[in-house]
């Protein structure tokens, strides 16, 4: 169901994750959010963290805002990303392992910086039945909301990327790892959405990873993609909107493949999620599926495109942006179209300066074209001349 962005003519968003300030050096670990909370130490930085990414969103006057994926520790390649859930959901061990070699279809060679993350892949494994033990998403939902009036966006991981990371000493099959822990993020997501949260993201089912490595076999393959990620989402959208978030990958801001990937194969199963909107990587891949994206995703759903780069330190000219958007508009009509960033930007590889003023020009390059179409502009304080410190600006 549309709620943030009902209504709405091309509003704007990141993914989610934004880079950590360098004085935020609390770290929640094993602990649990709201036991976290209690210490004054990490209650200060993590409230003023959260805090800060909403303001410099708002500064910049993105339409939907994220808390930053504050919750995330600092470690190698934004490993938090998959790991949070196994640390805190119930039925896992409190003994984490590395993860072997190979497991979940990653594989990179000593010397590679990727070969640092797959170090960094030390998982719990599964023990007992999977619950959702002490996610406490609303929680911090709640955390980021009550200093907003924007609506916060919440996301979290997908059940298969963290059932292939983990170790199981507990479930028969890899069908029924994955489906423990979908029908625990279900139950957490309905708490999220019936605390109020208005946009549930759902990140990376593996619906066009599967599709571009051509992996198919009696469990892995497209259609049980989706049918997890329905699944995991059953019931939300009566109380919420919901998005699903696919990208190819980008720990420490680095590509995995080494060609630049197209969603063209996976659109017709892409169609057959239970969401209200769905986002593609675009600006760094060219915008090479706009017009697939226009052509074959069906007119019930929102298309989010990313318009800025999570891989490269370049900020984006607004009018590169606006650019990328008359492209896209050439297939989405514009009562369609969301603007986003590719992927999350805080994955331990970008400054605080490039992802905010990345999230300036994806406002100010949107402007441009809201002013072409009479579209009223949003108010980007970021940019307003008046306040510059160099004489003489305007």
């Amino acid at each position: 169901m549309l709620r943030a962005t009902k209504d709405k003519m091309l509003p704007t968003t990141i993914t989610g994750s934004l880079p950590r300030p360098s004085w935020y050096t609390q770290n929640l670990g094993m602990r649990s959010f709201l036991d976290a909370m209690v210490n004054n130490q990490f209650r200060e930085q993590y409230v003023d963290t959260v805090g800060l990414y909403l303001h410099e969103q708002e500064m910049a006057s993105l339409d939907i805002v994220t808390d930053g994926d504050a919750h995330f520790d600092s470690d190698v390649g934004g490993q938090s990303w998959t790991n949070y859930p196994p640390r805190h959901m119930g039925g896992f061990d409190r003994n984490p392992q590395p993860t072997p070699a190979g497991k979940g279809g990653l594989l990179f060679p000593p010397g590679h910086i990727l070969h640092d993350y797959l170090e960094a892949r030390v998982m719990p494994g599964i023990v007992g039945p999977v619950t959702r033990g002490d996610l406490q998403y609303a929680a911090m939902w709640k955390t980021a909301q009550r200093m907003t009036k924007k609506p916060v966006k919440f996301g979290t991981i997908g059940p298969e990327l963290v059932a292939f990371a983990v170790q199981d000493k507990y479930y028969k099959s890899i069908k029924d790892r994955i489906l423990a822990v979908t029908d625990a993020l279900n139950e957490e997501l309905h708490e999220l959405a019936d605390a109020g949260c208005q946009v549930i993201q759902f990140e990376e089912p593996q619906i066009h990873m599967l599709a571009v490595r051509k992996i198919v076999d009696d469990v892995i393959n497209p259609a049980f993609s989706v049918e997890v990620f329905n699944r995991t989402v059953k019931g939300l959208r009566a109380k919420t909107e919901v998005w699903c978030h696919t990208c190819w990958g980008n720990p420490s801001q680095q590509r995995m493949f080494k060609e630049v990937q197209s969603y063209k194969d996976a659109l017709e199963a892409l169609n057959k999620i239970d969401a209200d909107v769905i986002t593609f990587e675009s600006v760094s891949a060219g915008g090479m599926d706009l017009e697939a994206f226009g052509k074959v995703i069906s007119s019930d759903k929102k298309i989010a495109i990313g318009v800025i780069d999570h891989h490269s330190l370049q900020v984006e000219k607004p009018e590169e942006i606006a650019e990328h958007i008359r492209r896209a508009l050439k297939y989405i009509p514009a009562e369609r179209l969301i603007l986003s960033s590719d992927c999350g930007m805080g994955r331990e590889g970008m400054s605080r300066r490039h992802a905010y003023y990345k999230i300036v020009s994806l406002v100010l390059g949107t402007n441009m074209v809201r002013k072409e179409l009479g579209l009223p502009l949003a108010e980007c304080l970021a940019a307003d001349g008046r306040y510059s410190l160099v004489p003489g600006t305007k």
